[in-house]
């Protein structure tokens, strides 16, 4: 009977093994930082929302200006809250393997991103006020 070959795909989570019995990082990396496709699509998120926002400040000088605006701190926002929950996690994660300083580094980060998001928030809904009347 022959025997099968290993059950290791791109989409596993152990890494193959190195000759030397040592474990490889898997899929692609900027510096210590892993790129994932959530990371990207925030990355790029983020820097359009500004762009859009800058944009609309800097650009416009119409009535457009203020749903521009507007659409952008949502977009913005939701960014922000998606760093929020993903140093949640992260703090968690650091919190069970017994990492304090990492945990304290997260949690100081997340909170700042909910704030920033509910900023974010707080001047979408003033803004969609304001151009609603």
């Amino acid at each position: 009977m022959a025997s099968r070959p290993p059950r290791l795909d791109d989409r596993s989570g152990v890494a193959p093994r190195r000759a030397d019995g040592s474990r490889g990082r898997s899929g692609p990396h900027l510096g210590p930082i892993r790129i994932t496709p959530i990371r990207v699509i925030l990355v790029v998120a983020l820097l359009g929302s500004l762009a859009y926002i800058a944009y609309a400040i800097l650009r416009v000088k119409d009535s457009a200006q203020i749903p521009m605006v507007t659409s952008g701190l949502a977009v913005l926002g939701l960014v922000f809250a998606a760093f929020s929950i993903g140093g949640a996690i992260r703090m968690w994660r650091c919190w069970r393997a017994g990492l304090q300083g990492w945990t304290l580094f997260y949690a100081v980060f997340g909170g700042i991103a909910g704030a920033i998001a509910l900023g974010c928030f707080a001047g979408t809904l003033v803004l969609a006020l304001v151009w609603g009347t």
